[in-house]
């Protein structure tokens, strides 16, 4: 598992519990990050991605909302809806991360984590906010396995 997966992870975890029982501070983060022991790396990450969702956290259910057809946020569950937060901030605010790669992460960890239908529920989302972002070929100009268009 990557270390970035990891901080995934973590992060997702963290945003549920902060969904849960509240509490967002740098002394709850902390208490988290000890039940969750992890590398100094997949943490940092993990606080980035925690810290940049719960500062943002308006304006990311606002662009999940916008894409929801017939359904609200409020009848998401609280495992997608981190989810959709987390990788709509990296699609967002983290250039050195290509778009395929957060959504597929994305869709791992709601595969995971989720229900059954929650990989395809995922996906669509993201694959339409990405596009309303011009984002989906975000990071993919710096990749050499992939051929430039001319």
């Amino acid at each position: 598992m990557g270390t970035r997966h990891l901080g995934r992870e973590l992060a997702l975890k963290a945003l549920y519990q902060i969904d849960l029982r509240g509490g967002s501070s740098t002394e709850d983060l902390a208490l988290f990050f000890e039940a969750f022991p992890a590398d100094d790396v997949a943490r940092k990450f993990a606080v980035s991605l925690v810290t940049g969702v719960h500062g943002d956290q308006v304006a990311l259910d606002k662009q999940i909302a916008d894409v929801l057809e017939h359904w609200s946020i409020g009848r998401l569950s609280r495992v997608d809806h981190n989810i959709l937060r987390l990788a709509i901030f990296e699609l967002r605010r983290m250039e050195d991360i290509p778009a395929r790669v957060t959504i597929d992460e994305a869709i791992e960890l709601a595969k995971t984590y989720g229900d059954q239908e929650s990989g395809r529920f995922v996906n669509g989302v993201l694959d339409q906010v990405a596009a309303r972002l011009s984002l989906k070929d975000k990071g993919e100009e710096s990749n050499p396995a992939k051929p430039h268009q001319v």
